[in-house]
This record gives C-alpha cells, structure tokens and sequence, in this order.
C-alpha cells in the first residue's frame, strides 16, 4: 500500500490507482483514510461558493452548476443554501421576460371577410 499512497501524493486520482491496482475507488480512499493520508473535502470548494450562487441566481440549476464546478446537484443545493438563498422549486424554468413579451407587439391579424 506504500506505493498506492506515494503515487496518490504525486496526483494520480481514485479511479486510476483503483485500475492500477484493481480496487474499486472507494477500497483506495479506504486505504488511504486507513493510512491517514489527508483527503479533500467534498463538494463546491469555499472559494467557488460565490460563483456557484451568481450562476445558480443568474438562473442556472443546480445540476448545470454542478456540472461546472464537477460536483453533484445535492452539494450546489448545500453550498447555495448554506448563503441564503432561497431554492427554486423543481420543473421547467419559466421563459425570460424578453423572449414572452407583453403583447403589445403582436402582429395585427387580418380581417375575416363575411
């Protein structure tokens, strides 16, 4: 296991220690919690929560930021949260105001002829 910790230090990830030595990834972070090798926290990282909540605010969802920063929908749902803000409720996003329009630019529609 000694070389499966020098080589994590060096930057290989989970996975390609798991396929390197044919473990399933979370039997290497086993290992390496066993080992008392500091491992990263989960999630959105401290310095990134003020993004993530602009893109989440500017109305992306929580998957779509979780795609950008490489995490899961649940970890946007807490870091956003834990700042305050309010989550929107699941389902389709309504239209931009610009794209629904007032009606006051409608075309006029022709006359029906009797």
């Amino acid at each position: 296991m000694d070389e499966l910790v020098a080589l994590y230090e060096q930057g290989m990830s989970l996975p390609e220690l798991g396929e390197r030595f044919g473990l399933y990834h979370r039997t290497v972070t086993a290992h390496l919690v066993r080992r008392s090798v500091p491992m990263p926290k989960r999630g959105i990282k401290e310095e990134q929560t003020p993004e993530a909540v602009r893109l989440y605010e500017d109305g992306m969802t929580l998957t779509e930021v979780g795609l950008r920063f490489g995490v899961s929908q649940q970890a946007v749902r807490r870091a956003v949260a834990a700042k305050g803000v309010e989550i929107r409720p699941r389902g389709r996003r309504p239209l931009p105001s610009a794209l629904v329009g007032d009606g006051s630019d409608d075309a006029e529609q022709p006359a029906t002829s009797q």
